[in-house]
């Protein structure tokens, strides 16, 4: 039954990452990628939300199928984040495809940690 946790947490993601990344996308006119930026630091801060729950003791290993490995895993992209990089990098844009990663592992570490330090105070 734990897979039916991860399929139904994925079947929300993949929508919403995409949805999510088209919105952002269409109010920047940027060709840097703002939408994978923001999908992967939503799914950061809600892992790091899970990981702060489960060190406070408020942890669930169904929550963390459905929410950590279902809707995160298909909602955060590392894939398309390599990709856009690379693009950028391809298309004489280096500047912009370094900033991508320095701000996509500053944002993400940052969002983990956020994440659990709310989980933390909220269930601790």
């Amino acid at each position: 039954m734990n897979w039916l946790l991860v399929a139904v947490g994925a079947a929300v993601g993949a929508p919403l990452r995409y949805l999510t990344d088209r919105a952002v996308q269409a109010r920047h006119d940027s060709f840097f990628p703002w939408g994978t930026l923001a999908v992967n630091a939503a799914g950061c801060l809600v892992l790091g939300a899970l990981w702060g729950a489960a060190q406070a003791g408020s942890g669930s290993a169904r929550l963390d199928l459905l929410l950590g490995t279902g809707l995160c895993g298909a909602l955060s992209t590392y894939s398309t984040f390599s990709y856009e990089t690379l693009r950028l990098a391809e298309t004489g844009r280096g500047l912009p495809a370094a900033a991508n990663v320095a701000a996509s592992l500053l944002v993400g570490l940052g969002a983990v940690h956020l994440g659990a330090q709310v989980a933390r105070q909220l269930f601790g």
